[in-house]
């Protein structure tokens, strides 16, 4: 609980917005983007600078507070918040700085994918994120960031040159190849654990215009589609990047109406090489499998495909995610999904596998806390509706389908598709790399200030 009468100082000291439970913007300010998630801190320290970060982190430590860290909103778990304590909210901290001639871009950690995007594609160039233009890039760079272009270009931490951040003890650190290497070595797929990033140097592409979009079939093809897929992938050029999923085709626009509510299995994809070599590269999908109920695949800029789903996924929907990383797709596994999306409990409910190989898997699992770099996706299981009363059936789907595949998956989990799942799942995401990252966090969290997340037990 925070001593009310050590507020007065932290006033004094903070230029942001300090909002307790009792003011009239508590409600909104504490909202999760899962609506499945409810907590009640009992202060959000909106932060508006590092000045005001130094503060927050000097506060939490020195009134032994528990600490939650809140970037740009998006973590499926709900570990922006607490109940009791305080949230760190960086979501006003959105400053982005492009250098087209060193094709870098500086990021403040209250930034979405989005607000990335725009900025980077005035300049014809992006950076390697995921697939969602609402995820806030703080939390989805630490988990480690994959989507359309990581085939090509790799994960976003490959792509992730420095931090500035603040740590357990207040100072303001760079971490980098050169300075610290042990902490960069650290975030890069180690989470939120050792310290509050509160600036991301990126490395960009050139990336501009594509040839993107779904493709539906129905879902009475879903195991040949699969089986072709599987063959498909570790063959097809790098600058295409297909995924793979089942899932039921929303009651809205752009879907056509004939389709609304059909379960189908999907491959969505973005060509990011030169177009007039797009038909070439999507022939093979096109020459080889069934007839689709839709076809979208067309050219856009880059930043209508990262934001295509946004308007089916707002905040406050029910939602409850599991993953795993897949290095081969049996038939097996490829029965149980269907199995299971024929369950589905709602229209939104799906599953999602990502490629995360080319690029991903030339760099070597010691190189970065992401270790699984000889996966080939990256799966999610996503139950999802805005209806609340369906929380429990959401739960129960989700955990039985998850159950019915993860004996042909790896083992480990993308961090950023997990729920509260223990230790023990916490240790095998990490495998060989979770001895070192207890040293780091030793070293810079000893008592675990930041333990609100996927956390690495530094006791």
């Amino acid at each position: 609980m925070v001593d009310t009468s050590h507020l007065e100082g932290l006033h004094a000291a903070f230029r942001g917005n300090l909002i307790q439970r009792n003011d009239s913007s508590y409600e909104s300010a504490r909202q999760l983007y899962n609506g499945m998630i409810d907590k009640y801190p009992d202060l959000i320290a909106q932060c508006s600078n590092v000045a005001d970060v130094i503060t927050a982190v000097n506060f939490a430590r020195d009134n032994e507070l528990l600490l939650a860290i809140r970037g740009g909103g998006h973590n499926g778990p709900g570990l922006a918040s607490c109940d009791d304590g305080m949230m760190l909210d960086l979501s006003q901290m959105k400053g982005i700085h492009v250098n087209p001639k060193a094709k870098t871009v500086r990021v403040e950690p209250g930034c979405t994918q989005g607000d990335v995007d725009h900025a980077t594609h005035a300049f014809g160039l992006a950076v390697p994120a995921g697939i969602v233009s609402t995820t806030g890039i703080a939390g989805l760079t630490l988990g480690g960031g994959h989507g359309y272009l990581s085939r090509k270009y790799g994960l976003t931490i490959d792509n992730l040159l420095e931090v500035d951040m603040v740590l357990a003890d207040g100072r303001l650190v760079t971490a980098s190849e050169e300075e610290h290497p042990d902490l960069f070595w650290a975030i890069r797929g180690g989470g939120g654990n050792f310290g509050v990033v509160v600036s991301f140097l990126f490395k960009a592409h050139p990336v501009d215009m594509v040839y993107a979009g779904p493709i539906f079939w129905d879902i009475s093809h879903t195991k040949e589609i699969m089986q072709w897929y599987r063959d498909f992938l570790p063959n097809c050029r790098e600058d295409l990047c297909p995924f793979v999923g089942v899932k039921t085709v929303p009651s809205t626009a752009p879907f056509p109406e004939a389709i609304w509510n059909k379960k189908v299995c999907a491959i969505i994809s973005c060509f990011s090489g030169p177009l007039e070599e797009a038909e070439e590269a999507l022939k093979p999908i096109r020459e080889s499998l069934p007839a689709p109920l839709m076809d979208g695949m067309q050219e856009m800029p880059f930043t209508v495909i990262q934001s295509l789903f946004d308007g089916l996924l707002p905040k406050g929907l029910q939602w409850y995610w599991k993953g795993d990383f897949v290095k081969e797709l049996t038939d097996e596994a490829i029965d149980a999904h269907i199995e299971y999306i024929m369950k589905s409990p709602s229209q939104l409910s799906l599953m999602h596998m990502y490629p995360i190989d080319g690029a991903v898997n030339r760099v070597g699992p010691e190189e970065t806390a992401w270790c699984c770099r000889d996966a080939r996706w990256s799966m999610v299981i996503a139950a999802i509706s805005p209806d609340a009363s369906q929380k429990d059936e959401l739960k129960e789907w989700g955990k039985h389908y998850w159950e019915a595949v993860h004996p042909y998956s790896m083992g480990a989990a993308y961090v950023n598709f997990m729920m509260e799942e223990g230790q023990d799942r916490i240790r095998a995401t990490y495998g060989d790399n979770y001895d070192r990252l207890v040293e780091v966090k030793r070293k810079y969290d000893p008592e675990n200030l930041f333990c609100i997340n996927q956390n690495i037990d530094p006791k």
